[in-house]
């Protein structure tokens, strides 16, 4: 609201938007408003955006969250700690201009967090029910780049090579998940975004090993699918599909990310971490069907 107000007042005909997810997302959110005005709450769902908005130009300094080409901007309300989505292609960047050399002084944990974030968003991008033929291609090849590049970024930030791997990985995962959509690891990672302010990319890191191992029986062939971008050689699509799940749980481990307790998730919060997860826009795309108490059954494992 401060940024849409400041926006007016300068009379600006564009944004910039120079960090993370958090930075972009914001970006969108102001050219909404300087443009629509109201409150930023008004716009949540898919079609409230009624016209053009500011035109912003992306400068990603993570490699991860895609926000630079997506269609999508992810706000929290912290009055009801609840993250919600505001979707239309015409908030989107007009330009991302993407340099590996910003992305060089992320430290090892944040590299990590948001690196699996970008892999969460191939992963869901390519399952997920809206799934269809551009989202599929991009999201292969992001996870081919990811799971090569991101254990290289976390030991060696320097590493430029593998700084511009995930740097592709992470826009092209995020190509995939605005021609489809995400699913139920991003509905509990934003339930519990909402709910405790964790970094984004450390809830669905946590998450999606789990998630997938319960979306199993619903998308054995696609999860097979995701274990041969992964390098892996089976002879069946129920043993590549476990091996995808396997990897996952692994490559977090490799790159040092902790558990799922790690976030300090309360009993007594469970079920409003449930229903918000359930209540997500994203969750009708999650190829396995998720009610509230599916949710809630998830969470007490993880947990």
């Amino acid at each position: 609201m401060e940024g849409a107000s400041a926006a007016r007042e300068f009379g600006a005909d564009c944004l910039i938007a120079l960090g993370g997810g958090s930075p972009i997302d914001c970006a969108k959110g102001i050219g909404i408003l300087a443009t629509h005005g109201g409150k930023i709450r008004e716009y949540e769902g898919r079609n409230a955006v009624r016209k053009d908005t500011l035109p912003m130009v992306a400068i990603p300094t993570t490699s991860g969250t895609g926000s630079e080409v997506t269609f999508s901007s992810v706000i929290t309300d912290t009055a009801e700690k609840y993250k919600f989505s505001i979707r239309h292609p015409r908030i989107a960047a007009r330009v991302a201009l993407c340099d590996p050399e910003l992305t060089a002084s992320m430290p090892p944990m944040l590299t990590a967090a948001t690196g699996m974030d970008a892999l969460v968003h191939a992963i869901e991008g390519f399952t997920a029910i809206p799934a269809e033929p551009i989202a599929d291609a991009c999201a292969i090849h992001a996870i081919e780049m990811i799971v090569k590049f991101l254990p290289r970024a976390v030991r060696s930030g320097k590493d430029m090579e593998a700084r511009a791997g995930m740097l592709m990985g992470s826009v092209l995962a995020g190509i995939s998940f605005s021609h489809s959509d995400v699913a139920a690891v991003h509905c509990i990672a934003e339930a519990l975004g909402g709910m405790y302010d964790a970094p984004h990319g450390m809830c669905n890191a946590v998450a999606l090993a789990s998630v997938m191992e319960f979306n199993l029986p619903f998308c054995v062939e696609r999860y097979a699918r995701v274990a041969a971008a992964m390098g892996y050689s089976f002879q069946t699509a129920e043993e590549g599909a476990k091996k995808a799940v396997e990897h996952v749980a692994e490559l977090t481990r490799e790159v040092g990310l902790p558990g799922f307790s790690s976030l300090g998730v309360k009993e007594e919060d469970m079920e409003t971490i449930a229903e918000n997860s359930a209540r997500n826009g994203s969750n009708s795309s999650n190829p396995r069907p998720m009610e509230k108490e599916d949710y809630l059954e998830l969470l007490r494992k993880m947990c």
